[in-house]
C-alpha cells in the first residue's frame, strides 16, 4: 500500500509541475482554474453536496478515490478570494478514453462560464495525454448541461435507462478529440 501512495504521490506532483495555475482568459473573468488535489477533498465533498442536493452528491470514499487515483484529471475554478466555486474530475481509462466522472458548480456562480472554462481545461489534458474520445453521462432532465455538452461537440450516443440511483434516466455523450 506504501509503495502505491509513493506512486500516487509521484504521479500528482508531475501532473501539479507540468500544469500551473491557468490565468483567466478574460481579465474581467473573476476566476481562476488550477488543479485539484486530496488536499481540499473536504471542501470539494461539501460543494459537490451543494451541486447535487437531490442525492446524487457523491461520498467522501469516492471523492478521495477520484482525487488519488494516479489515471485521474482534477481541477477547481476558484474565486478571487480562494474560495472553490467549481470542479472537474476525470478518468483516463486503460483504452484511452477519457471519461469525465463529475463537473459541479456552485448555485450561486453558475451561468458565468465555469462549466464551460473546466470542460475546456480537462479536455486539453486528456489530449496532453493521447485521449482521442471523452465521454460523460448526464441527466436526461438537465438540459442546460446537455446544451453545454452539445456546443462543446459531444453528442448523444445512447439513453441510459434508470441509470442514476433514484431512477432517472441519463445519456451517454461522446465527443472526439481528433
Amino acid at each position: 500500500m506504501g509503495v502505491l501512495r509513493k506512486i500516487r504521490s509521484r504521479w500528482r506532483q508531475m501532473n501539479e509541475a507540468q500544469e500551473p495555475p491557468a490565468p483567466p482568459l478574460d481579465p474581467e473573468w473573476p476566476y481562476v482554474i488550477r488543479p485539484l488535489t486530496v488536499t481540499q477533498l473536504e471542501e470539494c465533498w461539501r460543494l459537490d453536496q451543494r451541486c447535487f442536493a437531490d442525492g446524487e452528491a457523491y461520498s467522501r470514499e469516492t471523492f478521495h478515490y477520484l482525487l488519488t487515483a494516479p489515471e485521474a484529471l482534477c481541477y477547481q475554478a476558484n474565486a478571487a478570494d480562494g474560495t472553490m466555486v467549481g470542479f472537474i474530475i476525470g478518468l483516463i481509462e486503460p483504452d484511452f478514453t477519457g471519461h469525465i466522472t463529475t463537473v459541479g458548480v456552485a448555485p450561486e456562480h453558475r451561468r458565468r462560464g465555469i462549466a464551460l472554462r473546466l470542460m475546456r481545461k480537462i479536455e486539453e489534458a486528456f489530449r496532453r495525454r493521447g485521449v482521442r474520445t471523452v465521454r460523460l453521462e448526464v441527466r436526461a432532465v438537465n438540459t442546460g448541461a446537455q446544451k453545454l455538452y452539445r456546443n462543446l461537440g459531444y453528442v448523444v450516443t445512447q439513453r441510459l435507462p434508470q441509470y442514476y440511483s433514484n431512477g432517472g434516466d441519463g445519456l451517454l455523450m461522446i465527443k472526439s478529440l481528433d
